[in-house]
């Protein structure tokens, strides 16, 4: 493979986008992570499953950084996952210390690589990884809305029987429970779903959205979501790696744009080679853009707590 991503936590997200970036050959894998044998282990299991799975990536396993040297992408997934119970806001302290040590590694080894941020509270560990790294603001994208997006589209197509390929939805805001799903630009086969179903139903969909995470937390009760994360990682990933142009759903750091200054925050954004490309500015209403502005704040409320940590 001519591409390389390092995926660093070799736990359920980790393992699991590693294993996608491989079966869907998009690139050779690291696996990184700080318990002796872990990510190695993961990683073999990962190769003897390519003769079946019929690919030919390389996936490797190792508790250091040297071998991701010179990465094109680094994803970050370490840090204590959610336990019930516990909010995102909770974690900030504990995976603060873990995101900044992870960073400085990443920076030294891949210093042109591109970052993709899933550890949580998420917009906070974006602000952790793109101070502590210098990188431009483009090659730092926390993956959030791609997630929150997946999870309203499959509420779409369980509640009108349809299918997930027809199902299109924007997630916006802050990852947690002031993110701003969007009814009027989630879509079926081109419908706006305004037009497909009942306000009060709408209603329920968002709010199952904005608490997707939460539900899986309270079903699993040892652990967090994986699977969608994953795969909302690596679709990122993909868009990026084959210069696809996809406009998605991202956490970037935002300078006037929907109004808001300083912050990560969900919004449309073209992936491409260079990164976060370009922030496709949509036209909100007076109540999308309160909801918005709302969000927003609440990801200050993390960035203020970050000021405060010694981290």
């Amino acid at each position: 493979m001519d591409k390389k991503v390092t995926v660093i936590g070799a736990g359920n997200v980790g393992a699991t986008a590693a294993q996608r970036l491989a079966e869907k050959e998009l690139c050779d894998v690291v696996l990184i992570d700080i318990v002796e044998g872990v990510p190695q282990g993961k990683a073999l299991d990962l190769t003897e499953a390519a003769p079946i799975e019929k690919h030919d990536a390389h996936v490797t396993g190792a508790n250091a950084y040297g071998v991701s040297a010179a990465s094109d992408i680094v994803i970050i997934t370490a840090g204590i996952p959610r336990k019930p119970g516990m909010s995102r806001d909770d974690l900030i302290s504990t995976n603060a210390g873990i995101v900044k040590t992870v960073t400085e590694q990443i920076a030294a080894a891949s210093p042109n690589s591109i970052l993709i941020i899933v550890s949580n509270p998420l917009d906070a560990m974006c602000h952790v990884a793109h101070q502590v790294s210098g990188f431009p603001k483009e090659r730092v994208i926390g993956m959030a809305g791609v997630l929150d997006s997946a999870r309203f589209r499959a509420f779409i197509a369980m509640e009108l029987n349809v299918s997930v390929e027809n199902t299109h939805a924007f997630v916006l805001g802050g990852h947690g429970d002031t993110m701003v799903p969007l009814p009027r630009y989630s879509t079926v086969a081109g419908i706006p779903i305004t037009e497909l179903m009942s306000q009060d139903r709408i209603d329920a969909l968002v709010d199952r959205t904005r608490n997707g995470g939460a539900e899986i937390v309270a079903l699993l009760k040892t652990g967090s979501a994986y699977y969608a994360p994953a795969s909302a990682a690596v679709e990122m990933a993909e868009s990026i790696l084959k210069d696809k142009k996809k406009i998605l759903p991202c956490a970037v750091y935002l300078e006037g744009e929907y109004e808001i200054n300083d912050l990560f925050i969900g919004v449309p954004v073209k992936l491409g080679a260079r990164g976060a490309e370009e922030v496709i500015e949509i036209t909100l209403s007076e109540t999308e853009k309160a909801a918005l502005q709302k969000s927003a704040a609440a990801v200050q409320e993390l960035k203020d707590i970050l000021k405060k940590l010694d981290y």
